[in-house]
C-alpha cells in the first residue's frame, strides 16, 4: 500500500489554504534569496582591486556612505515589508481555515496509541455507532470533524493531502475539520515522535463518493457473520475461549474488550499493524504467532499456538469483512 502523501497536491479544503500559504511564503523567500545573490556578486565585481604593493586606502574610513546608507536602508524596508507581508499571509489562512463550514458534518473520533488509531463514528443513535482502526472512511465534499484524543504519549495526527499536523494531547480534546474535494486514498502519519514504533504508525484516509460512502457505513453497523466453513467455527471457538477476546472486540460475540483494536471487519481491512504489512492470511498467521517481529515494543503479545489452531483462527479472521 503506498497511497499518496504530498502536501503540494491537496485534495481538500483546507489543505488548498495550507498549500497556497506555502507557495506565497516560497515566492517571497525565493525573491530575498535572488536579491541577496545580486547584491553579492555586484558586490564582488564593484569591489577594488590589489596586490601586494598597493598601499591602503584608508579614505573609506572618513567619507560617508550616503549612498550604501540609502541601499542598506531600503533593503531593511523591503525585508521587514516582506516579512509583514507573510504575517498577513498567515493569519488570512488562519482564518480560511477556521471559516469551514460544518452543518451536516460526520463525527468521527480519532484515539492514538503506541503505535496505532483507534476509530469511532459517532452518531445521535446509538445503534450506528461504531469502530474501526487505522483507517478512516469520508464521503466526497462533505464536511467531517475530527475528534482527537491520546490514550498514552503525545502523538500528532498529519493527512497532508487534506489538512495541517494536529496534536493529541493526553487529557486534552482537540478537533480536526476536514473536507475532502477529491476521492481517492491519502496516507496519514503521526507527525509527533511517540516511542520506538512511531514511524510505523499510519493511518489511511478513503474519500468516496457518496454512495459508495453510504454502503460502507451500512457494512459497518453490521455484526459480524457466524462462520460456516468448519475451519472458520473452530477458529471462533477458539477466538472466545482465548487470551484473544481479552483484548479485542468483535460485534455480534461476547468478545468486547477495547484494549486492542476492534476486529469486527478487519478482513476489510488493507493492512495490519497501522500500515505495517499487507493484510493476508501469511502475513495475519505472521503476526498473531509474532506481532514483535513486525513492530519491536508492540503491546500484543506473541502466541505460541499449534499450526492447526493457528490456521483455524486465521480462516475465522479471514470471514470478518
Amino acid at each position: 500500500m503506498s497511497p499518496m502523501q504530498r502536501v503540494l497536491e491537496s485534495a481538500g479544503t483546507q489543505a488548498a489554504h495550507i498549500e497556497h500559504l506555502w507557495w506565497i511564503t516560497v515566492a517571497v523567500c525565493a525573491l530575498v534569496f535572488v536579491a541577496i545573490m545580486i547584491a553579492w556578486l555586484w558586490a564582488l565585481r564593484r569591489a577594488p582591486r590589489a596586490d601586494e604593493a598597493t598601499p591602503p586606502d584608508v579614505a573609506i574610513a572618513t567619507t560617508a556612505e550616503s549612498k550604501s546608507r540609502r541601499v542598506v536602508t531600503g533593503a531593511v524596508a523591503l525585508s521587514a515589508l516582506g516579512l509583514v507581508a507573510l504575517l498577513v499571509a498567515s493569519v488570512q489562512t488562519d482564518r480560511a481555515l477556521a471559516k469551514l463550514p460544518l452543518e451536516g458534518a460526520i463525527g468521527i473520533r480519532v484515539i492514538g496509541h503506541q503505535w496505532w488509531w483507534d476509530v469511532y463514528y459517532d452518531d445521535p443513535d446509538p445503534l450506528k455507532t461504531f469502530s474501526t482502526a487505522n483507517e478512516i472512511y469520508i464521503p466526497v465534499g462533505k464536511p467531517v470533524v475530527i475528534t482527537l484524543q491520546a490514550a498514552d504519549v503525545i502523538h500528532s495526527l498529519w493527512i497532508p493531502n487534506l489538512h495541517g499536523k494536529r496534536d493529541l494531547i493526553p487529557g486534552h480534546t482537540l478537533t480536526m475539520p476536514i473536507k475532502a474535494e477529491k476521492a481517492g486514498k491519502y496516507r496519514a502519519q503521526c507527525a509527533e515522535f511517540c516511542g520506538l514504533q512511531h514511524a510505523f504508525m499510519a493511518l489511511t484516509v478513503n474519500v468516496l463518493p457518496q454512495p459508495d460512502y453510504d454502503r460502507w457505513h451500512d457494512a459497518q453497523l453490521q455484526s459480524a457473520p457466524e462462520p460456516a466453513a468448519d475451519a472458520a467455527k473452530r477458529g471462533h471457538d477458539l477466538f472466545l475461549s482465548g487470551d484473544c477476546m481479552m483484548c479485542h472486540a468483535i460485534q455480534g460475540t461476547t468478545a468486547n474488550a477495547r484494549f486492542g483494536p476492534d476486529l469486527t471487519h478487519i478482513a476489510s481491512r488493507e493492512t495490519l499493524g497501522a500500515g505495517r504489512i499487507a493484510n493476508t492470511p501469511e502475513n495475519m498467521a505472521a503476526w498473531i504467532a509474532d506481532p514483535g517481529k513486525f513492530k519491536p515494543g508492540v503491546n500484543m503479545p506473541a502466541h505460541r499456538v499449534a499450526k492447526a489452531d493457528l490456521d483455524a483462527l486465521v480462516a475465522y479472521l479471514g470471514t470478518l469483512k
